[in-house]
C-alpha cells in the first residue's frame, strides 16, 4: 500500500495486520459485543478506525452504509465486509463467523440451564422480574425507531396499518413488509423530503488520520467487482444452501423439526429489514402459533436470554431451534440436549448464510462506487411498519405477562409497575439493557424470598 507524506498522530508505522491478529480481534469482539448494533458498530469504529487504523472514517462508514440496506444484522455483516476487505473470503468468514460463535455457544449453555432448571422456583422468580422488563425493552425499541422515522402522517399511517394487520388479522409480516414498501415508494412521489428521513452515514468532521485501508487506497485485487467472481460466489452461497437443506430433507423427510427449522428461518433471514425486533413477530407467527416448537412465555424468556448475551439480538433464534429441538424430541427422548444442540446449530447456520452471501456477492460491486448509498423510499415505508409490528410484539408479550391467567380481570398488578419503572430507566435514564435484565432478575430473586419469609411468618 502506498505510503504518503502525511504524519501518523502517534508516530506509529501502519503496518497492515495479519490474518492471526485479525483472527485475535473478531474473537475479542464476539465476546464482547453486548449493546445491540449501535454498541457493537460504535465498538468497531473506536477500535478499527480510532485504535488500530486498520480502515478509515470514511472507508468504514461507506462498508457500513451498504450493510444498513441489507436483511440481517448489520454490525455482524459489516464485520464480515471488513474482514473480507483485509484478508479475502477467509478473512470475512472468519470475521462474521466469531461474531456469532461466542453468543452461539453462550446461548446452548444458556438454553439447557433453562430447560434442566427453568422449573426451579430460584430460577422462576428471577424470569418473573425479567419478562416485565422484556415488555418494556420492547416498547423502548418502537419508540427510538419511531423516534427517528415517523417524520410525516402518511408514514403514522403505515406504523398504524402494520399494527392494526398482524395484531387483529394476523396478516404474515412478508405481506406487511411489501405493502409498506410499496407505501413508502408511494410517498416518496408526493412527499420525498419527509419520506427521505433514513439517511446514510456521513464521515465525520475531525481531522483525517491515515489507515492501512485508506480513503484513497486502492481496493485489493479480490474486491474488483467482477461479474464472473459474484456468479462464482452466488453458486457457492445458493449451493451450500441447497446441498445442506436437501441433506436434511433425506435423512430425516422435508416434514421433520430439523428441515423446517432450516426452510422457515431461510424465510425469516431474508424478512430482518429494520433489525431483529422486526423479524421477532415473523419468528412468532411460526414458532409459537403454528410450529408450536415452543410456548409464549417460553419466547419472552429467550428474548431476555438473548438480551444479555453478546453477539447479534437475532441470536434469540438459537434459543428457539434449541428449546424446540429438546421440546420436539429430534433425536428421541433419551437425547434432548443432542436434539437441542443440533436444532440451534441448524437454526444458526441458515439464518445467517444469507449475510455472508449478501456481502461476498455485493461488497465488490459496492467498493466500485465510493459513493455514500441512500437509504431508499421502500425502505422508509418498511422502517414506520417496523414500528407498528414491534408495538404488537409489545401488546402480546404484556398479555402474557401482565394477565398471566389470561383473564383480563386478573392484572399482576407487581409486574405492570416494574415494566413501567424500567421503562422509564431506559427512555430518562438511559440505562444499559443488559444493566436493566440484571436489576429486574435480582428483584424477581428478592420478591421471591421475601414472600417466602413473609408465608413462613
Amino acid at each position: 500500500m502506498t505510503k504518503t507524506d502525511d504524519i501518523n498522530p502517534d508516530d506509529n508505522p501502519l503496518i497492515p495486520p495479519t490474518l492471526r491478529e485479525a483472527t485475535a480481534y473478531w474473537f475479542k469482539l464476539g465476546l464482547l459485543s453486548f449493546g445491540g448494533p449501535a454498541g457493537q458498530i460504535a465498538m468497531m469504529h473506536q477500535d478499527l478506525v480510532d485504535k488500530k487504523r486498520w480502515i478509515s472514517d470514511k472507508r468504514f462508514l461507506h462498508a457500513l452504509n451498504y450493510c444498513m440496506v441489507l436483511p440481517g444484522p448489520e454490525a455482524q455483516q459489516l464485520a464480515t465486509y471488513i474482514g473480507w476487505l483485509m484478508h479475502r473470503t477467509w478473512g470475512g468468514i472468519i470475521a462474521g463467523g466469531l461474531f456469532v460463535l461466542p453468543s452461539l455457544l453462550i446461548l446452548i449453555a444458556l438454553s439447557w440451564v433453562y430447560m434442566r432448571y427453568g422449573d426451579l422456583p430460584q430460577i422462576a422468580a428471577m424470569l418473573y422480574g425479567i419478562k416485565p422488563a422484556v415488555v418494556a425493552i420492547v416498547l423502548f425499541a418502537a419508540y427510538r425507531i419511531g423516534l427517528r422515522v415517523l417524520k410525516h402522517k402518511l408514514l403514522w399511517g403505515i406504523a398504524l396499518f402494520a399494527f392494526v394487520a398482524i395484531s387483529q388479522f394476523d396478516l404474515a409480516f412478508p405481506w406487511i413488509v411489501l405493502t409498506a414498501a410499496l407505501l413508502g415508494s408511494i410517498g416518496h412521489h408526493y412527499f420525498p423530503q419527509q419520506f427521505n428521513v433514513i439517511k446514510a452515514h456521513h464521515s465525520s468532521s475531525k481531522q483525517h488520520v491515515k489507515a492501512v485501508i485508506d480513503d484513497d487506497t486502492l481496493s485489493p485485487e479480490h474486491a474488483k467487482f467482477s461479474m464472473k467472481k459474484m456468479l462464482k460466489y452466488l453458486a457457492a452461497g445458493l449451493g451450500m444452501w441447497l446441498i445442506a437443506i436437501a441433506a436434511l430433507a433425506l435423512i430425516y423427510g422435508w416434514q421433520s423439526v430439523l428441515t423446517q427449522m432450516a426452510w422457515f428461518f431461510t424465510k425469516a433471514a431474508l424478512m430482518t429489514f429494520g433489525g431483529a425486533y422486526a423479524v421477532l413477530p415473523y419468528v412468532y407467527q411460526g414458532a409459537v402459533e403454528h410450529y408450536h416448537w415452543l410456548t409464549p412465555h417460553q419466547m419472552i424468556d429467550g428474548l431476555a436470554l438473548g438480551e444479555t448475551t453478546p453477539g447479534p439480538l437475532i441470536m434469540v433464534v438459537a434459543f428457539v431451534g434449541f428449546v424446540g429441538g429438546w421440546t420436539q424430541s429430534v433425536f428421541g427422548a433419551d437425547y434432548p440436549l443432542l436434539s437441542g444442540v443440533a436444532a440451534a446449530c441448524v437454526v444458526t447456520f441458515f439464518t445467517f448464510l444469507p449475510s455472508f452471501l449478501f456481502i461476498f456477492v455485493g461488497a465488490p460491486l459496492i467498493e466500485s462506487t465510493q459513493n455514500n448509498l441512500k437509504l431508499s423510499a421502500p425502505l422508509t415505508g418498511i422502517t414506520a411498519a417496523v414500528v407498528g409490528v414491534i408495538l404488537s410484539l409489545a401488546l402480546f408479550f404484556a398479555q402474557h405477562v401482565f394477565f398471566p391467567e389470561h383473564s383480563y380481570n386478573q392484572v399482576d398488578i407487581t409486574a405492570v409497575i416494574l415494566a413501567l419503572l424500567a421503562l422509564w430507566l431506559l427512555v430518562k435514564q438511559n440505562l444499559s439493557i443488559i444493566k436493566l435484565v440484571g436489576l429486574c432478575a435480582v428483584f424477581g430473586f428478592a420478591r421471591y424470598y421475601l414472600l417466602l419469609a413473609v408465608a413462613g411468618g
